[in-house]
């Protein structure tokens, strides 16, 4: 099914930042299943990218033999926290060596909206400073033994959703991304650059992202004959993968909620779109 003009500028920018190796090669394995009660690997990394000190926190299951798929993940606009860690054990289950990255650098998280917006601003402004760290999270991923380096995808959350929308349209070197109620207009849409296949998971009661916003973006998209999926959960809002948005939406005022059918449905669709990506 085939479903971004230059970054519009600070209004644009405004509007959305209110929301929110130890295993030897051995033979190659295909889609990976893990047994859940195998013991997990983690361990925090930093390395250097973009003159700043990145930070990520690295799980696999280690019963998984073989090199495999790598999945990294891009989190919310709060920053490298309890939940994009929770995401990536939940990928390692899955039996994917996975990544979640501190994109700011120096472990820099927000606890409240104006500190999270001056940490994403520069992002959303110059979306090429992502990429920049992106690929150095790609560089280093692919240095695991365990690790099948064709096979590398990454998935996102409301700002880092937007993030890896953004890198896949200057032509970055993911073979699939999935985007969790993220932005969609940013980089524009060129078919010389965009080479990765897409899955957007988007609540369609976004006040952040509009019906607007989606048309354009499934125009420009299919503009380029662009390899994408998009899917519309009815009910749900910005952020709706996250249990703790309903909380922050009372606490900051913020038009976010929760929405645990959504959540599953979506998660569902991204297992499905990695075990035919990676196949």
């Amino acid at each position: 099914m085939k479903i971004l003009k230059t970054l519009t500028g600070v209004l644009l920018v405004a509007g959305l930042l209110t929301a929110c190796n130890n295993s030897a090669p051995q033979q190659e394995s295909s889609a990976p299943v893990a047994d859940s009660m195998a013991a997990m690997k983690e361990e925090t990394i930093s390395f250097a990218s973009d003159s700043a000190n990145l930070r990520a926190f690295v799980v696999y299951n280690d019963s998984v033999k073989g090199r495999r798929p790598a999945v990294l993940v891009i989190p919310e606009w709060w920053g490298l926290n309890d939940y994009p860690r929770m995401r990536a054990r939940e990928l390692a289950k899955l039996g994917y060596v996975a990544m979640a990255l501190d994109v700011y650098g120096d472990g820099k998280v927000a606890d409240n909206p104006d500190s999270a917006s001056k940490y994403a601003g520069p992002f959303y402004m110059h979306p090429e400073k992502a990429k920049r760290r992106i690929d150095s999270a790609i560089a280093k991923i692919r240095t695991y033994d365990i690790v099948d380096s064709s096979k590398i995808g990454a998935i996102g959350y409301c700002f880092g959703g937007g993030i890896l929308i953004n890198t896949a349209r200057l032509g970055d070197d993911l073979k699939g991304i999935v985007s969790f109620h993220g932005s969609l207009l940013g980089t524009p849409a060129r078919k010389d650059l965009m080479r990765t296949k897409m899955l957007v998971c988007h609540g369609n009661d976004d006040k952040f992202v509009t019906a607007q916003d989606v048309a354009k973006f499934k125009k420009q998209m299919d503009s380029i004959g662009a390899d994408y999926q998009f899917i519309g959960y009815d009910g749900a809002t910005h952020a709706f993968t996250n249990p703790a948005s309903t909380e922050n939406g009372k606490k900051f005022k913020m038009p976010i909620a929760y929405n645990a059918k959504a959540d599953t449905a979506s998660w569902l669709a991204m297992e499905d779109f990695f075990s035919k990506l990676f196949k």
